[in-house]
Parts: structure tokens; C-alpha cells; sequence
């Protein structure tokens, strides 16, 4: 059986007031008392019983957050610098995924709260109003990265429609005269959130026309086949961007196995600045999003927000466009 501070107060000879006292370094205690329950704890293997004392105080030392998948790396990324920051806080994050299932995001939240996690990050799939009132009913704060929700919900990111506008700026500087537009998850944007996508769209669409550059949108699951195609055809100087790295690369492998190389026959661009663009060459040009900047402010707030704080309801982190060497 787990030793608990009954078992430390018997051998102690001293009250459970008192061996509470000697692991929380509070109330009047005299050193001597204090060092022999502590070694006496250490010898015995104690460990506090956290969900018991969370249901107490209510503090439970953990967060919740919820994210679409880790095959993309701009989520491992994420992940890995909200567990670094939960760390510094003394804090277990309690990471789950979504997998863009709406009923499952839902449930998991609410599993979440169950648990008595003290807040929530969430990189959401759903964007009704249902949802939004669900979200600020919780008895919990949550702040929202990626895909924003609502106004009133907090939300962390960068400005993806500028950051989309300068990225076509730069292409138009390189003398492209032409663009490809791709970004997938467009063809989702009537039954699910995607947010950041539009965002880009909106910056590109708006730039293009301001520059009169001809743009072509891929905005469907189809856009591998249909983008080379319209490279392999292209009259003019032709620059690809992409509303992901991942994209990108898919279709520089794809032009490459044709004979075609990026930044010479033709431009491509990508969008995130994913951690295994230090090992393509030639080093693409896409945009760095400042993932663990981004988690690192969201997890800022979210404490701010458990210990009773206001917050901004949106934090807008600088972008940094890298030109590498494909356009």
C-alpha cells in the first residue's frame, strides 16, 4: 500500500496538521520537526496524492491541451514547447488529439474538465456558435491557437493574412509573373475551421490583385497532380506558394522525379518553416510562424488566466519570412 501522512505522522510522533506543514513550508513548524517528517518521507518513498489534494484547493497542477495531429511537425513543435513551459511552471500537460473529429474535440474537452485540468490549449476543428457557447461555458479558461474561434474567446497567433501578403510581395520582387496559390484544406472550409487558411487566402487574393499578378488557387485535396501540371505547361515565370511546407515539398518531389528544379525552372514557397526544411536542399523559401514563440505566449496567458489575471483577447506574435533558395 502507498504510505500516506497518517503513516508519516505516527512514525514522526507529530499531527498530519504539522507533516502538511513540513511539505508546504507554511504555518510554525521548528526546523528540527520539519527535516526529520522530510527524510522520514524520502525514506519511505512518499508520494502526495495530487488528485486528492487538487479536489481540496482546487489545483490540480495540470493543463489540458488539445490539438489536430502530430504527423504535421508544426504541432510536434508546438507541443514540445507548451510541455517546456508547463514544466518551468511545475505543471503536467495532459496532451490529447483530435484528429479534426468535431465529436471528438468536444468529448475530450469535456474529459479534460472532468479531470480537473486547471486550463485548456486548443487548436480547434469546429467554429459553430454551438461550439463558441460551449467553449466560454466552461468552468475552465481555455486559449485558442491556430484557428480562431470567436472574438471573446483569447486567442494567440500571428497575422497570417500579412504575413501571406508579404510572401507574394516577395515572390512578385523575384520577377514571377504568375502564381499558384496552394492550400488544401480551403475544400474544407464549409464543414470545418480553418481559420488560418482563409486568413492566408484573403492576403494573397488581395495582394495579387493589388500587384495585377495572375493567380491560379489549388484549393482542394487534388492540388499535387493539377500543380505540376501547371508547371509543366507554363508559359511564363511561374512561382508556386503554398499554405504549408508540407505541400511544398510534396510537390518539389513530385517536379524533381520530372526533371524540374525548384528555383530554377521554377519558384516555390511554403508556409510554417517546419524543422525539416534544415535538411532540404535547395533551403525553401516559406514563412517561420514563430510556433514555439506563439505556444509559449498562449501558455503565458493561459496561467495568467488561472491565477484570476485578464488577458488580451488577442496576442498577435511577429512573423519572420525566410527567402531561402527556390524562388
Amino acid at each position: 500500500m502507498s504510505v500516506t501522512t497518517k503513516d508519516i505522522a505516527k512514525i514522526c510522533n507529530v499531527s498530519r496538521t504539522t507533516v502538511n506543514r513540513a511539505f508546504n513550508n507554511t504555518g510554525r513548524i521548528s526546523e528540527e520537526t520539519r527535516k526529520l517528517i522530510l527524510k522520514t518521507a524520502e525514506e519511505l518513498n512518499y508520494r502526495p496524492d495530487i488528485l486528492a489534494t487538487g479536489l481540496k484547493n482546487g489545483r490540480t497542477g495540470t493543463i489540458g491541451v488539445l490539438v489536430f495531429d502530430v504527423k504535421n511537425q508544426y504541432f510536434a513543435q508546438m507541443l514540445n514547447a507548451i510541455e517546456l513551459s508547463a514544466q518551468k511552471k511545475n505543471y503536467f500537460a495532459n496532451i490529447s488529439l483530435h484528429e479534426k473529429n468535431k465529436k471528438q474535440e468536444k468529448e475530450m474537452i469535456q474529459r479534460m474538465v472532468d479531470y480537473r485540468v486547471e486550463g485548456i490549449v486548443l487548436s480547434p476543428v469546429s467554429k459553430d456558435k454551438k461550439f463558441e457557447g460551449f467553449v466560454s461555458g466552461l468552468d475552465k479558461p481555455v486559449v485558442v491557437v491556430g484557428n480562431k474561434i470567436s472574438d471573446e474567446i483569447p486567442f494567440v497567433g500571428i497575422n497570417e493574412y500579412q504575413a501571406a501578403a508579404d510572401a507574394v510581395r516577395l515572390i512578385a520582387s523575384k520577377g514571377y509573373k504568375r502564381i499558384i496559390f496552394v492550400c488544401p484544406p480551403l475544400a474544407d472550409r464549409k464543414k470545418e475551421n480553418v481559420y488560418s487558411h482563409e486568413e492566408r487566402s484573403r492576403g494573397v487574393s488581395d495582394t495579387v490583385n493589388e500587384l495585377g499578378i495572375e493567380c491560379i488557387t489549388a484549393g482542394d485535396w487534388e492540388y499535387l497532380d493539377k500543380t505540376v501540371e501547371y508547371i509543366k505547361n507554363a508559359a511564363q515565370k511561374t512561382a508556386i506558394f503554398c499554405s504549408g511546407d508540407i505541400y511544398a515539398l510534396e510537390i518539389m518531389k513530385k517536379l524533381r522525379e520530372d526533371g524540374l528544379k525548384a528555383g530554377k525552372d521554377y519558384g516555390i514557397m511554403g508556409f510554417d518553416n517546419i524543422g525539416l526544411l534544415n535538411y532540404i536542399i535547395p533551403r525553401m523559401a516559406t514563412i517561420d510562424n514563430s510556433v514555439e514563440a506563439v505556444a509559449e505566449a498562449a501558455m503565458d496567458s493561459l496561467f495568467k488566466l488561472i491565477n484570476g489575471e485578464t488577458v488580451d483577447k488577442e496576442v498577435i506574435i511577429p512573423y519572420k519570412i525566410i527567402e531561402g533558395e527556390t524562388l
